[in-house]
């Protein structure tokens, strides 16, 4: 189930009401999240990551180990906060629905859409080596 965010207001009087939210448009986020923690069978690990991409309609891939995962996927969110909040949520709303280990994220990196693409232009985005789902490291 999904619910809409609210964004918290930077504190220069914006007041973050109504008026603002039908001038803030989606935009969208590339989001890589890592997991980290106890050893887990390689085959329960690579069930569940499938679970969260199926569940997750905008999971691009996810690259894993027995102790440690990385997802990225892309989000649609009105900034930046909002793009963190459903990110930092997402591991832990999912791990019993999907039956994901107990580990706990461990890192964050949300860039918007031109970042992103300057990032791979540059040289410097996600390696290309794997394509679109679930692989291990």
């Amino acid at each position: 189930m999904r619910r809409a965010l609210t964004s918290v207001g930077t504190g220069d009087g914006d007041g973050g009401g109504p008026e603002q939210d039908q001038d803030h448009a989606s935009r969208l986020w590339h989001v890589t999240l890592s997991v980290s923690g106890k050893p887990a069978p390689l085959s329960e690990v690579r069930r569940g990551l499938e679970q969260l991409a199926h569940d997750h309609p905008f999971l691009l891939t996810s690259r894993y180990a027995d102790d440690h995962a990385e997802i990225r996927y892309w989000e649609e969110a009105r900034d930046l906060h909002d793009a963190a909040a459903v990110a930092l949520r997402l591991w832990g709303e999912h791990r019993s629905s999907a039956q994901l280990p107990p580990w706990e994220i461990v890192g964050l990196e949300v860039i918007d859409r031109a970042t992103y693409h300057l990032r791979v232009a540059e040289g410097y985005g996600p390696p290309p080596a794997h394509p679109v789902g679930v692989h291990p490291y």
